[in-house]
């Protein structure tokens, strides 16, 4: 059997859903294929701090009237050490950005919806995924479904199937550079439902470790602590998570920690991957597939929607005005806000994490914890990064 679309968007994550659906609205037909099925793809537990240029993409692509009424909007962020709690203004240090706090599953939810509404192409449970001719002006995608290999034409792929997909593993030997950090620990993550310790995130540095206060509405909040990357989720009741995160917080903070049974718990690891370039003949990555972010500056799901954003322009300038020159600036152009958030991430897990047990390193922590959260250059640094650097523009 065979199919022609113009853009072939392999993965149905939030990242090549968004492309889909904005795409669609501007009438670029579309088709997107995922190895999982919608139940599994729901399943997956995120984050959900997302800058106001993600923010403002759901709007362009028309599913941002359930994050209107349900997310929460923050105007700060808190950081927790030596028993204080500081609280960065995130909205006066930047002239009135925000971000707002609203899952990636409800995201990923909001975009299923809308595509099944528009009657969009998606094809779930697709088997052995795989991108052919991408050097020639013809790629093309082969898969299989219900027993039938399926053969999908297409004028460019959109790899967002994430780290694990094929899409990167499509590019020839030698063609792409990877850049890697794997950090010694991971974050064992509780979700449960009762109300959040604060009305803000708190980032805790503490010398059991690094913890983060967080949520996902008024009645479900989120917790993470950090624990050693050959721990396993079977070493954690939910009993002794509960009170390992009351010994990292400040007292007043603890004081208000309302404790439940976990209806989710999973252990992530950390590290920092960047490919370059993002780009071979007619196969573009964006999101995972690209780079991953530790979980500590909250950047990872907002990166995929800049990624989105750049090739969402660059096949606008393309279907609307003939500009196939873009396509040489998109890789150059993603990767400059990819390496800044990097930065970012990376500074905010040595900021905030136990690395060892060297006093040397512990005291100047905590002395860079204190610059950053008393000077007014230091707070701004970090609340400019947090809300989100610019996106740039292709032309």
């Amino acid at each position: 059997m065979s199919l022609k679309t113009k853009i072939a968007i392999i993965g149905a994550g939030p990242s090549g859903l968004l492309l889909g659906q904005l795409l669609h609205n501007r009438g670029i037909e579309n088709v997107i294929v995922e190895r999982q099925s919608p139940e599994y793809v729901l399943g997956r537990i995120r984050a959900g701090v997302l800058e106001q240029g993600m923010v403002a993409l759901l709007h362009e692509a028309g599913v941002a009237d359930r994050m209107d009424r349900e997310g929460l909007v923050h105007e700060g962020v808190e950081f927790a050490f030596d028993d204080k709690r500081r609280r960065i203004d995130l909205k006066e240090l930047t002239g009135g950005s925000t971000v707002t706090v609203y899952g990636q599953t409800e995201i990923t939810h909001d975009l299923m919806d809308a595509r099944t509404a528009a009657g969009a192409s998606s094809i779930y449970q697709a088997d052995n995924v795989t991108p052919h001719d991408i050097d020639t002006d013809h790629p093309f995608l082969t898969f299989d479904k219900d027993g039938e290999t399926i053969r999908l034409e297409c004028d460019y792929i959109a790899g967002c199937d994430g780290f694990h997909g094929v899409s990167r593993k499509s590019f020839p030997k030698g063609a792409i550079t990877e850049y890697e950090r794997v950090y010694p620990f991971g974050w064992l993550g509780v979700l449960s439902d009762t109300p959040p310790i604060a009305d803000e995130l708190i980032y805790a540095n503490h010398e059991r470790g690094f913890a983060l206060c967080s949520m996902r509405s008024h009645t479900r909040s989120r917790y993470y602590v950090q624990v050693a990357a050959e721990e396993s989720v079977e070493q954690w009741s939910d009993d002794r998570f509960w009170s390992e995160l009351v010994k990292r917080l400040p007292q007043d903070a603890a004081a208000n920690l309302v404790t439940g049974p976990s209806i989710e718990k999973s252990i992530a690891p950390l590290r920092s991957f960047v490919v370059e370039p993002m780009q071979h003949g007619r196969l573009f990555l964006a999101g995972d597939a690209a780079h991953i972010v530790p979980p500590t500056g909250a950047k990872g799901l907002n990166l995929a929607a800049s990624d989105v954003s750049s090739l969402y322009e660059l096949f606008l300038a393309i279907y609307e005005r003939g500009r196939t020159d873009l396509i040489q600036r998109y890789s150059s152009t993603c990767l400059r806000r990819i390496w800044g958030a990097e930065r970012f991430s990376w500074f905010m897990t040595h900021l905030l994490h136990r690395f060892s047990d060297n006093r040397f390193d512990r005291r100047i922590q905590l002395a860079d914890l204190q610059y950053y959260t008393s000077s007014r250059a230091g707070l701004k640094s970090i609340a400019e990064n947090y809300v989100g650097l610019p996106y740039e523009r292709l032309e």
